[in-house]
C-alpha cells in the first residue's frame, strides 16, 4: 500500500482535516460522509471528492472497500460506537479525543483493535502542538534535567456549544490536559486522586449528576517516581481559553503563559546564583513534515471568515493537524507506534473517566484497569 485510501466521518471540524490527507503524499480522501445529503455535496464537491464516496450513513461508508482508514470526528457519545464498527469492518482508525464516555468502551475498543490487526490512534491534539513539541524536543536533548513534576490544564467555557456538552463532567473531557503530562516520557498513568470543587448551575448539574466546576486531579505514574496534576473546567467559571502545560526539571522548567498571546517562561537553575527566568519564543515545527503538509501548520479551512468554535478557541490547536495526520498515516504505512497507540488513548481516556469517579467519591484513589497498563 503507497497510499492511504481515508473517509471521513463528522465534517463539522473535521473538515479541517480533508484538505491535509488530500496533500499528503501518502494519502488520498476516497470518502465522506453526513447525514445531510445537501451539506455533503457542497463539502464534496468543494473537495473534488467523487460522486461514488460520498455517504449519508456510516455503515454504507464502512461497507466500501476501496476506504482503508477512517479519521471519526463525530459527536463524543458515538466515539466508541463509530470506532468498533469500523475496527470491525477492517478499517483503520484515527479517532478525535475522547476515545470513549466509559471505562467498558475504552476497553471495547482495546479488544476490537488488537482482534482486528488495525491502527487505533486517537488524535490528541496538544501533544502535537508546537509548544509540546518544543518543550518534548529539550527534553529529549536532555535539556531539562531529571523530570521533577509536570502540570496540565485545560479551561474553557462551552456556553453557547451542542447541547450534549452542558453539565458535562469537567474530566470526561480531560485528554487536552492528560496527554501531555503522559506523553513527555511516554509513561502511563496507575492511579489517579481528583477532587471537585464549586458548583455549576443547577440545571446543568441534573444533567449528568456532575455538580462541580472544576475537577482537579493527581496522577501518579506507572514505574516512575513522577507525579501531575492536572485540572479542567466547563462552566460557570471566569477564565479566558486555554490548554497548559508547566514541566520542572531539575535543570530547566518551562511554563505556559498565563494569557493567550504572550510568551511561554523558561526557568534556567543557577549555581549558585538564583534561578533565571526569561520569556521565550516557541518555532513552528512544520520541518518534521512532509514539504506538501508543512503550510497546514499555519493555515487551514477554518479562518475569519469560516470560524469552528475548537479551532479558533483553541488557537489553532498549536498547528498539530497536519502532525496528527502524518504520524497516523506513517503508524498504518510503515508499522510505527504513533502516539498515543490504542492502549494508550485508553489510559489516557481512562484517567479522565476514574477521575471524575474520584471526585464523587470524596477523593478516592481510583487504580487503571489492566487493559489500559499492557502496551505491547
Amino acid at each position: 500500500m503507497s497510499k492511504l485510501k481515508v473517509g471521513l466521518v463528522g465534517l463539522g471540524f473535521g473538515a479541517e482535516f480533508i484538505p491535509i490527507y488530500q496533500a499528503h503524499p501518502n494519502a488520498e480522501v476516497v470518502a465522506l460522509c453526513q447525514r445531510n445529503e445537501a451539506s455533503l455535496n457542497e463539502l464534496a464537491d468543494k473537495f473534488d471528492v467523487p460522486a461514488g464516496g460520498r455517504y449519508t450513513t456510516y455503515e454504507d461508508m464502512l461497507a466500501d472497500p476501496n476506504v482503508d482508514a477512517v479519521h471519526i470526528n463525530t459527536p463524543i457519545g458515538d466515539h466508541a460506537k463509530h470506532s468498533i464498527m469500523a475496527l470491525e469492518a477492517g478499517k483503520h482508525v484515527a479517532c478525535t479525543v475522547p476515545m470513549a464516555t466509559s471505562v467498558e468502551d475504552c476497553e471495547r475498543i482495546v479488544k476490537a483493535t488488537k482482534a482486528s490487526g488495525k491502527v487505533y490512534m486517537m488524535m490528541e491534539t496538544v501533544v502535537y502542538s508546537r509548544e509540546y513539541l518544543f518543550v518534548k524536543e529539550m527534553y529529549d536533548r536532555g535539556d531539562l534535567g531529571r523530570i521533577q513534576f509536570l502540570q496540565a490544564s485545560h479551561q474553557q467555557d462551552m456556553d453557547g456549544w451542542p447541547s450534549y456538552w452542558e453539565g458535562m463532567p469537567p474530566m470526561h473531557y480531560a485528554t487536552h490536559c492528560v496527554g501531555p503530562v503522559l506523553g513527555l516520557q511516554r509513561k502511563l498513568a496507575s492511579q489517579v486522586q481528583c477532587i471537585g470543587s464549586g458548583k455549576i448551575r443547577d440545571e446543568f448539574a441534573g444533567i449528568y449528576g456532575s455538580p462541580f466546576a472544576i475537577e482537579s486531579c493527581h496522577i501518579q505514574m506507572q514505574d516512575s517516581d513522577v507525579g501531575a496534576r492536572i485540572y479542567r473546567s466547563l462552566y460557570d467559571t471566569a477564565r479566558q481559553y486555554r490548554e497548559s502545560f508547566d514541566v520542572y526539571g531539575s535543570e530547566k522548567s518551562y511554563e505556559w503563559p498565563l494569557i493567550e498571546g504572550e510568551d511561554p517562561v523558561m526557568h534556567t537553575r543557577g549555581k549558585p546564583e538564583p534561578e533565571v527566568p526569561e520569556r521565550v519564543k516557541v518555532p513552528d515545527y512544520a520541518h518534521l513534515l512532509p514539504e506538501e503538509i508543512q503550510s497546514f501548520t499555519g493555515q487551514g479551512v477554518y479562518d475569519e471568515e469560516h470560524e469552528h468554535l475548537s479551532f479558533t478557541q483553541g488557537g489553532g490547536h498549536g498547528g498539530s493537524h497536519p502532525h496528527l495526520v502524518h504520524n497516523f498515516i506513517r503508524a498504518v504505512l510503515e508499522g510505527y507506534n504513533a502516539y498515543p497507540n490504542v492502549v494508550e488513548s485508553a489510559n489516557i481516556t481512562c484517567v479522565g473517566i476514574l477521575a471524575h469517579e474520584s471526585a464523587m467519591a470524596g477523593g478516592e484513589v481510583k487504580t487503571m484497569p489492566a487493559f489500559a497498563l499492557e502496551v505491547e
